[in-house]
């Protein structure tokens, strides 16, 4: 990597409990047993108060897992490909896993994934404890972005929404996609129980994350914990679109 071409400096903003900006340019590679051939970064965590891991992927070809990740008997899993060519293996079954596709795991049978292409593969994976419902079983579910149809969000003709999984109560989560035309913006500065990870896929952004407006762009994440103050306003040239989890369906545990 070399020396620095400045004085060092950053974007990056934790605030443990609240929320977390963490641009591209910080990350670091991390090494996770049972993954190779890929750059590793671990960008939420439970060591900063966020209830999930989320990880972003860089796959080389022919890189992936070596043993079914995420295997646990209580612990749910989600991938998804922001660019690249690859597979996508639940319980024995192999699916097609392309840019914007997209499989989830129950608690208890993980996911494996490989690159297949000649090009690198970057992808979204995401790990969770599942919190049971008398009478709730979800289910493998998988799909692709670019087949769904976009949502018009509360009522806002500028702002745009994509469900990835069904919504139902069998889900304790889902993943969205959020998309903010320039100018788009929340209806109103939301403050709520749910947590969010965000990955921007495109344009750019003002947040309001607690008490701060924060200018966050393509490649940033985002970690909004329980109750941080929250609302976003579509800047640039471009829509401002991300993909973010979302804890659902389910009462606080006490």
């Amino acid at each position: 990597m070399g020396y620095p071409k400045d004085i060092l400096s950053t974007r990056s903003i934790v605030k443990p409990g609240e929320y977390a900006v963490i641009p591209p340019t910080g990350l670091v590679n991390n090494v996770v047993p049972g993954i190779e051939g890929c750059r590793i970064s671990i960008v939420a965590s439970p060591k900063y108060g966020a209830s999930f891991v989320q990880y972003i992927i860089t796959a080389q070809p022919n890189g992936g897992t070596t043993k079914i990740f995420g295997n646990e008997p209580n612990i749910e899993t989600f991938i998804y490909v922001i660019e690249g060519t690859g597979t996508f293996t639940v319980d024995g079954k192999v699916y097609e896993a392309k840019d914007g596709a997209y499989i989830y795991a129950p608690a208890g049978v993980g996911l494996q994934f490989k690159n297949t292409g000649d090009n690198e593969m970057k992808a979204l994976l995401y790990k969770q404890i599942y919190i049971p419902a008398e009478g709730c079983q979800p289910y493998v579910y998988y799909g692709n972005t670019n087949d769904i149809e976009w949502r018009i969000y509360d009522d806002m003709e500028n702002v745009f929404i994509k469900d990835l999984l069904p919504v139902e109560l069998h889900f304790d989560m889902n993943m969205h996609i959020l998309s903010f035309a320039p100018g788009g913006c929340h209806p109103f500065v939301e403050t709520h129980v749910q947590e969010h990870g965000a990955y921007v896929l495109e344009g750019e952004g003002c947040y309001f994350l607690g008490n701060d407006w924060m200018m966050i762009k393509k490649e940033d994440f985002v970690w909004f914990g329980p109750y941080t103050s929250q609302a976003a306003y579509g800047v640039g040239r471009t829509n401002f679109t991300y993909i973010y989890s979302k804890d659902c369906h389910r009462d606080v545990i006490l």
